[in-house]
């Protein structure tokens, strides 16, 4: 008996050694070889937490600072660490808000791609420093929620609004296609230079990986450290703007609709870019209230949103007429010296377009200086009729093919997004409308053409662009607004902007411009002249068949060596003479000589004070 219980005994020992020494691989096998559950522990334990850069700040030419940084705070939340028992009474006081805000906000369709109950998200933004104060000293009383500096945007001096552009936060669509750039709460530029040199101003995240506890509070920085990364900064951008220079013509513009562009000729720069009705670039900064405002501006029957620079496509008028000289001439269907007689206006098939009383056109500078329609539709016809009467397509094409030299009827390629070709109608499309069963078309058909109407489009970015080649007698560079890249005294200058040659001869452009100088000191656009700089400028009315005329003028100063070309248009404003013609004076004096002379206060009060809308 006795051996029958030892064998028992020592099998059931054998056993439980058994059992211990499987127990105690496993043990061994899970603490120091297999790490799955470690990883789970730390994973659980562990959390990465972005690192947001300083967005890029932006400059003028002179090195003002137009665009700069604030900082707030977002206050985020992970769904399955917070705390049932908080005191949700205590979190809205400290964050200003209400019961229904603080539901509606945690309130997430976790079974989607957005948001997971286990990974952060943006309970609230834009929470002020203040704020963020007061919250900070309680935050260890809700675990799940921890706050995230945020960089956003401030104006300096409240102008540029469509140049600059905005940010907005980025959709599902961008942050699937980013590459792991972006995520969820995460901003983009999203108009103007922000959107155009996104890639330069975002700069790149760093990250922070902390341990949290059972509550969800950081307890410690994870390994110490040794895996975060620093954030790098965004290129700061240096822009060809003259914030002065800016701020001066958007203020001129106030209470009227329409848009200002002024170039420096020899390197393409654009010294200020202004659509009116604009808006304060601040108010639609990163804040509580910017939806509302953007809902407002959005609804608004003035369109503030809508860049008229280079978004609204305007009949040029008279302003064309420069082209029609320089292409004449260069085609050899027209001289310097030819004169014609004007009788009150063009006549043609029992149909006469007007003319204003002038002098004897007797060439092109006294045509130029009077701006006589009879000249240059006489002229207009001359080029399409250059194949024959019969050919008009031949002359119509040959025309477009300097105008596109000019960078009229198609895209500049300027860095500002969204912007139009205008339209130069071709002989297709005349051939469409003007079927040649019925008759067709002849230069007569289009005759309008040759003074700036009828189915020509420019943009105002266009014809300061031909202001400025007209300058330059012949070559234009892209107009463009970012200068140099600059990140911790790394400066990438910007060069990518092209020199365009156009195929006039350059001795075609001296008439052209005196006539603009006589227009100024003793023609149609005498209400620019300032003494001692040598405007030369066309003044344009743009015929509208929907009210009032528009108020066009270009030009460029001084004569000798030019150093600005500008483009105003003013919509409902009547003769170029009468608003667009004083406000690019104005312009051309404060950018030259940096004041407005004591005797031309009374001409910078009237356009100050004209209230164009209220007549509209």
């Amino acid at each position: 008996m006795l051996n029958d219980f030892q064998d028992r005994f020592y099998v059931i020992l054998g056993f439980f050694v058994v059992i211990a020494v499987i127990f105690g691989f496993k043990l061994v096998q899970i603490q120091l070889i297999d790490t799955t559950y470690s990883d789970r522990a730390t994973r659980t334990a562990r959390q990465k937490l972005a690192v947001y850069p300083s967005r890029g700040l932006i400059y003028d030419r002179n090195g003002e600072l137009i665009v700069n940084n604030e900082a707030l705070y977002d206050l985020m939340v992970t769904y399955n660490q917070i705390d049932p028992a908080m005191d949700t009474l205590k979190f809205c006081r400290l964050l200003g808000i209400d019961r229904e805000t603080f539901e509606r906000n945690l309130d997430k369709d976790f079974s989607g791609y957005l948001f997971k109950p286990y990974k952060p998200f943006a309970f609230l933004n834009k929470i002020s420093a203040e704020t963020y104060t007061r919250f900070q000293e309680s935050m260890y009383e809700f675990p799940g929620f921890f706050t995230q500096l945020r960089n956003v945007r401030s104006y300096p001096y409240a102008a540029g609004a469509h140049v600059l552009g905005y940010l907005n936060e980025v959709n599902r669509a961008q942050i699937e296609n980013s590459n792991g750039k972006y995520a969820l709460g995460d901003y983009i530029g999203a108009t103007g230079l922000e959107h155009t040199y996104e890639e330069q101003l975002r700069g790149e995240k760093g990250a922070r990986y902390v341990v949290r506890d059972n509550r969800g509070r950081i307890v410690t920085a994870y390994k110490r450290g040794s895996l975060d990364t620093v954030p790098k900064s965004g290129y700061d951008l240096v822009t060809t703007l003259d914030i002065v220079l800016q701020q001066y013509a958007e203020k001129l513009m106030q209470n009227k609709r329409g848009a200002v562009v002024a170039i420096e000729p020899t390197t393409g720069e654009i010294l200020a870019m202004v659509s009116s009705p604009g808006y304060d670039p601040n108010l639609l900064s990163i804040n509580r209230n910017r939806g509302q405002v953007f809902s407002q501006l959005l609804t608004d029957t003035l369109k503030p949103f809508f860049d008229r620079s280079v978004q609204a496509q305007y009949p040029p008028g008279s302003i064309f007429k420069t082209m029609i000289s320089l292409v004449g001439m260069e085609e050899g269907v027209w001289s310097e010296n030819r004169g014609v007689t004007c009788n009150g206006g063009y006549y043609y098939g029992g149909r006469r377009l007007g003319c204003h009383g002038h002098t004897y056109a007797k060439d092109v500078t006294t045509a130029l200086q009077h701006s006589c329609n009879a000249y240059y539709c006489t002229a207009f016809r001359e080029i399409v009729e250059k194949e024959g009467y019969y050919n008009p397509d031949q002359g119509l094409a040959l025309l477009n093919r300097h105008l596109n030299d000019f960078g009229i009827g198609r895209k500049l390629g300027t860095d500002i997004p969204d912007e139009k070709r205008g339209n130069i109608p071709s002989p297709a499309y005349f051939d469409r409308i003007y079927p040649k069963e019925l008759g067709g078309w002849k230069a007569t058909t289009i005759i309008s053409m040759g003074i700036g109407q009828g189915e020509v489009q420019m943009t105002t970015l266009q014809m300061a662009n031909l202001a400025a080649a007209i300058a330059n007698k012949g070559w234009y560079i892209t107009p463009h607004l970012a200068k140099a890249f600059d990140r911790n005294g790394e400066v990438i200058t910007i060069d990518t902007f092209a020199m365009h040659r156009t195929r006039i001869d350059t001795s075609y452009f001296a008439p052209t411009i005196e006539g603009m100088r006589r227009a100024v000191t003793a023609g149609t656009a005498r209400r620019a002249e300032v003494p001692g700089l040598d405007i030369c400028g066309k003044t344009g009315t743009s015929q509208n068949p929907h009210g009032k005329d528009h108020s066009v003028f270009f030009a460029l100063a001084p004569q000798q060596s030019p150093k600005i070309a500008i483009a105003v248009f003013v919509e409902n404003a009547g003769f170029g003479g009468t608003y667009a013609a004083p406000i690019a004076s104005l312009v051309i004096e404060k950018y030259l000589n940096g004041f407005i002379a004591p005797e031309r206060d009374y001409k910078e009060k009237r356009i100050l004070e004209a209230n164009l809308l209220s007549e509209q």
